[in-house]
This record gives structure tokens, sequence and C-alpha cells, in this order.
């Protein structure tokens, strides 16, 4: 998030929901940051292929799957640990938030059927390409999360990686999800934790105290969403997560945290903090953010 730019107004809790009058003004700015922002994992480094060409959708593909592949080592292919991959032929498969089409590209060719949803056209018109560039087989379209537009019990699987804290209104998104699940159907869901190591020691002290973000913002929760993705991304506890998708009629099957190896270097991007990176094994980083709960990506497998 650019430093200048404001929080949504009365978005001033880390988990905070709109009211009726803040609802349509916070999805248009979160509508409005994801289009001017698309998920293309190329933050301090171009992608040089031309844009929507193989190239440039397999280089996207290197950059996230090599990142993800440091926290969650996979068996066969990427996401393996969390993906029912042995079922997804027999089901009806819905993946919200489909940024540049990864993970669609990574569940589509499985799926019995597969729909995706994005709220920017950008996101929708990137993945229809992709899916043209590599023959893949799916319906893509342009829509809210908080009102989806398909009959009760349509899916049997709904995949979400990283997109609902950033609406306007997550609970509503959950209780729309809960709504066009299948009865025993399940939901894979990941959305950002409140770690103590990147709530609280990455961002008040290295870059409250020691970087001087105080002196700008008037909160954790402020400076954390100076240095976050999205014009609001909640951050949730546990506790709070789980009586959210409870509240709405969800069981859970399952709950794990994680996290991406940068996070234990509290330093800015930089030659240096590559080296770091690379030198420390990706078991000690996964011991800090996976088995010491100090990641921030809380993953949930959600039942109806």
């Amino acid at each position: 998030m650019d430093d200048n730019q404001k929080l949504p107004r009365g978005f001033v809790t880390p988990t905070e929901l709109p009211d009726e009058q803040k609802q349509a003004e916070w999805q248009g700015q979160n509508r409005a940051w994801w289009q001017k922002n698309p998920m293309r994992y190329d933050w301090g480094d171009k992608i040089s292929a031309p844009e929507f060409s193989r190239e440039f959708y397999e280089e996207i593909n290197r950059r996230f799957f090599f990142d993800s592949a440091r926290y969650m080592p996979p068996k066969e292919r990427p996401f393996d640990q969390i993906v029912p991959f042995s079922r997804l032929p027999q089901m009806d498969v819905l993946e919200i938030g489909v940024g540049n089409g990864s993970h669609a590209q990574l569940l589509a060719p499985h799926c019995k059927s597969y729909t995706g949803i994005d709220l920017t056209d950008y996101a929708v018109n990137s993945t229809r390409k992709r899916f043209e560039v590599f023959g893949l087989k799916g319906d893509i379209r342009q829509m809210d999360a908080e009102k989806l537009e398909f009959p009760d019990a349509s899916f049997d699987f709904i995949w979400t990686w990283g997109v609902i804290h950033h609406s306007a209104n997550t609970g509503r998104i959950l209780a729309e999800m809960n709504r066009v699940l299948r009865p025993g159907g399940t939901a894979t869901v990941m959305v950002y934790h409140r770690s103590f190591l990147y709530y609280y020691i990455t961002t008040a002290f290295f870059r409250g105290i020691l970087q001087g973000g105080f002196l700008k913002t008037r909160s954790v929760h402020e400076l954390v969403q100076l240095h976050t993705d999205g014009a609001i991304a909640r951050f949730y506890s546990k506790k709070e997560w789980t009586d959210l998708v409870s509240s709405v009629g969800f069981a859970l099957d399952s709950l794990i945290i994680k996290g991406q190896k940068s996070e234990i270097f509290p330093l800015p991007a930089s030659k240096f903090k590559d080296a770091l990176m690379n030198l420390t094994p990706n078991a000690f980083s996964r011991f800090i953010t996976n088995t010491c709960e100090q990641g921030s990506f809380l993953i949930t497998t959600l039942r109806k």
C-alpha cells in the first residue's frame, strides 16, 4: 500500500466490518485498488515477457509456486497438502478471487467443473486469456463474492486464497459460500493471521520504532495497513476467525498456520535480504512460521 494512501473511513481495528453506509464505499476502494495493482508477483522485479503470453503466465507461476514450496513443500504438485486433488474429478469447484489464474490453472484440469470469479475486470480478462493460452476449460466471471450469482447448493468445493479478508464484509462472503455449497461440501480458505512475529515484532518494533513509522501513523493497525496489500486487509486471531466462520454455519475441519520465508527477516527488500533467505534452510523458516504458528497465513478447511 502507498504510504500516502488513506485507510477506508472507519476501518480502525484489524477485523473491522462496515456499517451499511460504509459498505459500498469500502468495496469501491477495494475494487479500485486491485484493478490498479493486479497480483502479478512483480513488485520488485518486473516480468519481461509480453503481458498475457505463455511466458508471462509461466513466470508468474514460477515465482508464486517457488515461494509457496518454501512453506508448503509439495509431494507431487503445488498445494497438494491442502487441495483434495484425488476427489476433484467428482467435484464442481468454485474459486473466489482468481487473480492472474495460477490457482485456476492448478485446479481446472482436475475438476468435474471449474468456475472462477473475481471483483476486477483485469483479473477476469487475464485468467480467461490464460485459459485460452493453455487450452483449459472453465467458466470465468466478474462477480462480487458478497453477492454470489449462483443458486443454492451449486458447488462441492470452494477454494479462496488470500482474498476474502480484503473484501468490504468478509462475513457476507462466508455466508454466501455456505449458501452455494452442497450439504457436506467443503471450502479451503486462507486469510491473514495476526501473528506476534509479523504484527508486533516486524511491524511495531522494526517499522514503527526503528524505522520511524509511528511518526506517520497513530497505531500498529494503521502501520500494518501501510505495508500490506489491498485497500483493506484484515488480520485475524485464530479465535476471531473460528468464531466468525461458526457464526454463519460452518463446521471447522482443520486449521493450520503457515507463512512466507521472508516473514522471519524484518528487513526491506534488498539483495542482502535475498542472500540471507537463500542461506537459511527452509526447514528453519517453516519451524518459525508453521510449527510455532508465527506465519501470516491462517488456513482453514470448512464444512457445510
